[in-house]
């Protein structure tokens, strides 16, 4: 991931809320941090959010597509660590331009990475008990 795409998408702080169906409703967020903190800190080990700000809209230009970029974190396993864990996280966007002759598409990104609620890797990747 390109360094000003990883600053740009780090700041607001993210309160899940659920729909009644079960299903998330996605609150904004310009930077991935808050969902990765959000997933570290959430009991079923899940953040869902939707890109928006400046970065949201220079992949909506460059793509040419209205369609939301859904993120959707997810705990893989948690370390010894207090606060660590290494998560998943996809991306997605409906309506995707590759080409200006390509039909529109869903893309999806998806990407593993160990994180802390400090905003640094684990010390150790040892295991801790299963939440």
């Amino acid at each position: 991931m390109p360094r000003d795409l990883a600053c740009g998408l780090a700041a607001f702080a993210l309160l899940p809320v659920w729909a009644e169906e079960g299903l998330p409703q996605r609150a904004p967020v310009t930077q991935f941090a808050p969902l990765l903190r959000a997933a570290l800190d959430a009991p079923g080990g899940t953040a869902h959010g939707v890109l928006a700000g400046l970065v949201a809209a220079a992949f909506k230009r460059q793509f040419g597509t209205g369609g939301e970029i859904d993120i959707d974190v997810s705990t893989i396993v948690r370390y010894a660590q207090p606060g660590c864990a290494r998560l998943r996280v996809d991306v997605s966007q409906e309506g995707v331009k590759l080409s200006a002759q390509a039909a529109p598409q869903r893309q999806q990104v998806r990407f593993e990475l160990n994180y802390c609620s400090d905003g640094l890797p684990p010390r150790s990747l040892a295991t801790g008990a299963a939440r």
